[in-house]
């Protein structure tokens, strides 16, 4: 049964389209227009085309982040997928980027995780930290933390080109795509996640969140019984077909075969992706 234990106005959400110029050697992107709330922002989310993938220059409705977060835990690898919502669909953890971060968009990938990844021992729930910096913790009221541990994240590796705001260089280097079916610009963070000590009752879940047309209300829900956190196995650099989720500790083996994976893990041309969603487990091997 799931439980709701955050709910929040999506009118509050506003962003800014972004324009973007690209070479083969770098892109740079830059916050343009008037604001535009969330409904402005999706119907902009047009299919377009380029001409040529390495060379453009291009207005897009949205800036977009995701992680690819990889998990050891006992001597094992793993990148951490989330289910899509009503799909059958495993994707990475991904949020809009609002207007306040379009320049620091790594706060808004550090927020996505604070809302989307919950992992809970037999004390609470942990908080994460980045570095120097904690997580917020959207559900403390109604979510208790383990008041002795924490899990940490650090930068895992950075992408081979560069990425600038205006003038601003990216220094943690995320990948960068234009996803032509969305009209987006999409940045990829690679993140590696520590797990404390000593873990006997572990268990991951995604917090799923869905607007209620009742209310107008984003309600974020949390269910046990569809935890929608997966781990796909990886070994010597590659995937090995292997899916599970963790329960109290436990490697509870998953189907990967009912699953399609995300456009983040969809071939990339140049700054372009094309596609919707790839085949499980080949598109693993793009990010």
């Amino acid at each position: 049964m799931s439980r709701i234990i955050a709910q929040h106005n999506p009118i509050a959400f506003k962003t800014q389209a972004i324009q973007v110029k690209a070479s083969s050697e770098v892109l740079h992107y830059t916050p343009v227009g008037l604001p535009l709330s969330f409904a402005a922002m999706q119907d902009r989310r047009q299919p377009i085309d380029l001409a040529d993938p390495e060379h453009f220059e291009v207005t897009l409705a949205n800036l977009g982040v995701s992680v690819a977060l990889e998990l050891t835990w006992r001597g094992r690898r793993f990148q951490l997928l989330i289910k899509e919502p009503d799909s059958a669909q495993l994707k990475l953890i991904s949020g809009y980027v609002p207007a306040h971060e379009l320049r620091v968009p790594l706060l808004t990938a550090m927020n996505e995780i604070a809302e989307e990844l919950l992992l809970e021992t037999e004390s609470g729930w942990l908080q994460g930290r980045y570095q120097d910096t904690w997580l917020p913790t959207p559900y403390a009221d109604t979510l208790p933390l383990d008041p002795r541990r924490h899990y940490c994240l650090a930068p895992q590796r950075g992408a081979s080109r560069a990425v600038m705001c205006r003038e601003l260089n990216l220094l943690e280097r995320p990948r960068a795509y234009v996803h032509l079916p969305t009209n987006s610009l999409q940045l990829i963070y690679y993140l590696s996640l520590q797990l404390p000590d000593n873990l006997e009752h572990i268990s991951g879940l995604h917090a799923d969140e869905r607007l209620d047309t009742a209310s107008g209300q984003l309600i974020t829900q949390l269910d046990y019984q569809n935890a929608d956190l997966y781990l796909a196995e990886f070994a010597a650099q590659a995937p090995t077909g292997q899916l599970f989720q963790l329960s109290r500790g436990e490697l509870i083996e998953q189907s990967g075969h009912v699953f399609t994976l995300g456009e983040a893990m969809a071939e990339q041309e140049g700054w372009v992706v094309r596609e919707r969603k790839t085949d499980w487990p080949d598109g693993l091997h793009n990010l």
